[in-house]
């Protein structure tokens, strides 16, 4: 089981959010062992962000509720047979384990049913499952169809989550901060062993034994590729070559399960031509002149929409794109280059809260959702508050399908020089990304500075022997 904060912590998060809800019965399924291959064979556990935010207890097959009405909080699960002990040793009862994190009753998974079914004409606040066996599971407690269940989702539920996941606290910023410094231990070791014949596939190696050796593993599965282009890349079964760039996109979560979320690029030879260089220095201002921008009370939209800028007049210097910076940027013209957003909220989840619906972390009645390309996928666009964690990470991606799809249609003409690209279309892409708190007066970089200026990678690439 993981450590836990002191039960106090779980007591004051549960009682803020019974004041946000109100009235009703708050649902807290938590996650079960999901099987490989069969049923004994499963995957490593991760329990559910929500129940640990609230609950703190990284156990298998557990749920709560918290009945607002009643004043009371129940833990549910099942103590562990000889049959299970002879297996996996004593385990704490499930009375022990709701002690632990304040709860003072308990019951076995079986009475969870019951309670619910007994109250099945009260308001029943869930969030929507995004595992099929809870979804499953969800439909049987409440007696609802399987395919239609997630539409009773709770709003108020989900607003009040996010209201209160999105402002990290103290203790929680400290486990950041050790998990972002996991991170610098995962990425200054891939860089030193970079070099042309390692494959990607030692290099994910590497990263894997820090991740595992400090923490709980990756923060999700590590993008480590030569085609930068390709954003969520997981495929690493080719040998590092000479004149190629290396984009590593990569967290630890910790022990506490918090995570971290860094991206790095530099050249497989330890040295930037000069046109990787001109790229590589137009993104890293980007990444720069984004973090600086990170303070409270500013929508990180106007942030993105800034960093889009420096993308664009960057790649018009170059004589990538031409026309008006800021009309090109307004009619989503960068995006041939920056198709993504510049960054999301981070913390108990790499997306942190995701699952409860990226409208309502990112969005909000002032900020609505666009539909142009490239900011469609902005995740993050509402105002900045104190407390809260966001990661900054502006790339340019040269994407040959994507290339040859705009200029056909002559997308976007008077802003993109077509005739230029052919030189491109084997680039790759690059990407840089910090892991940003908002403080009350500005911004503060978790963990130890990972190298990023050309002249730090240059002189730590491949010096392992």
């Amino acid at each position: 089981m993981n450590p836990l904060f002191d039960k106090k912590v779980y007591i004051a998060r549960r009682e803020a959010l019974i004041h946000k809800v109100g009235t009703g019965i708050i649902l807290f399924p938590g996650n079960h062992d999901a099987p490989m291959n069969y049923p004994a064979n499963t995957y490593n556990f991760r329990q559910d962000s929500n129940f640990l935010y609230y609950f703190g207890l990284a156990v298998p097959s557990l749920a709560a509720l918290i009945d607002i009405d009643e004043n009371r909080t129940i833990l549910f699960g099942d103590d562990f047979t000889i049959d299970d002990i002879i297996w996996v040793g004593d385990q704490p009862s499930i009375s022990t384990l709701a002690a632990q994190v304040g709860v003072t009753e308990s019951m076995p998974t079986a009475k969870l049913a019951d309670y619910l079914a007994k109250n099945a004409h009260r308001r029943i606040h869930f969030t929507k499952a995004y595992r099929a066996d809870t979804r499953i599971e969800l439909a049987n407690l409440l007696n609802q169809d399987v395919n239609q269940v997630n539409s009773g989702a709770s709003v108020e539920l989900i607003k009040a989550i996010v209201s209160m996941r999105s402002v990290k606290e103290d203790i929680e910023i400290e486990e950041m901060e050790k998990a972002a410094n996991m991170a610098y231990d995962l990425h200054t070791t891939v860089m030193r062993h970079c070099k042309a014949g390692a494959t990607e596939h030692q290099l994910v190696g590497m990263a894997d034994g820090v991740a595992n050796g400090q923490g709980n593993g990756f923060s999700f599965p590590i993008i480590l590729t030569q085609h930068g282009e390709i954003f969520h890349n997981t495929d690493h079964n080719v040998a590092l070559q000479e004149g190629k760039l290396l984009l590593v996109d990569s967290g630890v979560e910790g022990l506490m399960n918090y995570c971290s979320d860094f991206t790095r690029t530099y050249p497989v030879s330890g040295k930037f031509t000069q046109k990787q260089k001109d790229i590589y220095e137009i993104v890293l201002r980007a990444n720069m002149e984004g973090i600086n921008l990170v303070k409270a009370g500013t929508p990180y939209r106007d942030i993105h929409f800034a960093a889009a800028e420096i993308v664009a007049q960057g790649m018009k210097d170059l004589g990538l794109m031409k026309g008006d910076v800021k009309e090109a940027v307004r009619l989503g013209a960068h995006a041939l280059f920056f198709p993504h957003g510049l960054g999301h909220q981070l913390g108990l989840d790499v997306h942190d809260m995701e699952g409860l619906g990226e409208d309502y972390v990112g969005y909000n009645d002032k900020f609505k959702r666009s539909e142009l390309f490239g900011t469609a996928n902005l995740r993050m666009a509402r105002q900045l508050e104190p407390g809260m964690v966001m990661t900054v990470e502006p790339g340019i991606y040269f994407i040959p399908k994507l290339i040859e799809m705009w200029s056909n249609e002559k997308r976007h003409k008077d802003f993109i020089c077509y005739e230029k690209l052919h030189d491109y279309l084997d680039f790759g892409g690059i990407r840089i990304e910090d892991d940003v708190l908002v403080t009350p007066n500005g911004h503060h970089i978790l963990g130890q500075a990972i190298p990023k200026q050309v002249s730090e990678l240059e002189s730590i690439i491949g010096t392992t022997k």
